[in-house]
């Protein structure tokens, strides 16, 4: 069989006519939203982009950058969403209002994330850990692991005379943020700092930035520990310890992390604007419940985008992921949102269309 130049030529074009439509999704249907920012909640992200990709005809754009570069970019108008694990503050939040023409910006926790305490040590598979001995491991107050604060947590582990390499974030990080948080609500003793997305205690450890170099660092460093997500912790197959939240030892699974999402509470209970009561949650001591979980936000304009199809196409997105994209989560380290709570949720989402947005 023989193909002329022309005949060829004519082939390539016909291929890339085809490749317009199909991009266009056919009749100029598709419609993109972007998002930027935590990486905690990326890999939910890249589901939920699955999600939308194998049935509509949204696309989401999301790149893992950080909490504090996401804000950014939403404040200043270059994506559509901002993904954060800690709400706005309110220099952040004026700002926002700013970007939205005036209209309030909202967070929507679409999605909930457990923190692992992940831990690299040789011969050890079962590590008991409680609030205080965390808070006194990452200031530097615990600097081996047969200490015998961690020693009378752990009796009958032969735990080694090894150095402890605390591993924080590097980068402005909103799991730091509520990693402190944690810390100030269940351990305020032996943690004299104010929580933020950037790590208080300064000399202590190594730093890696985003959580796939925290858990690259653990998993290359001997004798390290840290807090990320769990989809990250289980990933680099890192050991995950048990936490004494007060009521004894907890396993960090589905149904321990499910178990706190019981008593979730707002901040602002009548608003639309869901900014979680992290204080409450973390200084929780339910028995058999594991609190150390992240709220990670998908932060929009409630109105005033400059493309009114925007708020539309979010609507749409956001309806689709929780409605389809709760589906798998747990296998990749999250904990699928409560019906409760998703009824919540589905009602903010569905204000998103309404003109002023102010709840």
């Amino acid at each position: 069989m023989r193909i002329n130049r022309n005949g060829a030529l004519a082939s390539v074009s016909a291929i890339a006519a085809l490749a317009l439509v199909t991009a266009c999704g056919g009749g100029g249907s598709e419609s993109t939203v972007s998002g930027e920012g935590s990486t905690a909640q990326q890999k939910a992200m890249e589901h939920f982009s699955q999600v939308l990709s194998d049935d509509s005809d949204i696309v989401l754009d999301y790149t893992g950058s950080g909490s504090g570069d996401g804000i950014k970019k939403f404040i200043a108008g270059d994506v559509d969403f901002a993904g954060s694990d800690s709400a706005l503050k309110p220099d952040e939040v004026t700002a926002a209002k700013a970007r939205c023409s005036g209209n309030d910006p909202w967070h929507l926790p679409l999605v909930v994330g457990p923190v692992a305490i992940a831990y690299n040590l040789d011969g050890v598979d079962d590590l008991k850990l409680d609030p205080s001995v965390i808070a006194k491991i990452f200031n530097g107050k615990i600097t081996t692991w047969n200490d015998p604060a961690v020693a009378a947590l752990n009796p009958g582990v032969a735990l080694p005379n090894t150095d402890i390499v605390p591993v924080y974030r590097s980068d402005s990080s909103g799991t730091t943020d509520n990693f402190q948080r944690f810390l100030q609500a269940s351990a305020p003793a032996d943690w004299p700092y104010e929580h933020s997305k950037e790590f208080a205690p300064k000399g202590i450890g190594s730093g890696a930035s985003k959580s796939t170099g925290v858990g690259d660092t653990v998993k290359k460093t001997p004798g390290s520990v840290s807090y990320v997500e769990w989809g990250f912790a289980t990933e680099n197959e890192l050991g995950v310890a048990d936490i004494d939240f007060g009521a004894g030892p907890v396993e960090l699974n589905a149904g321990t992390a499910g178990k706190a999402l019981d008593a979730l509470a707002f901040e602002n209970p009548d608003s639309k604007d869901l900014v979680v009561d992290t204080d409450a949650l973390f200084a929780s001591k339910t028995p058999g419940a594991y609190p150390l979980l992240l709220t990670p936000y998908s932060i929009v304009c409630s109105a005033g985008y400059a493309d009114e199809a925007t708020s539309g196409a979010l609507k749409d997105a956001f309806t689709k992921i929780l409605n389809d994209g709760q589906t798998g989560l747990e296998e990749i380290g999250y904990v699928p949102v409560p019906q409760s709570f998703k009824t919540k949720l589905q009602g903010s989402v569905d204000a998103l269309a309404g003109e002023s947005g102010n709840s």
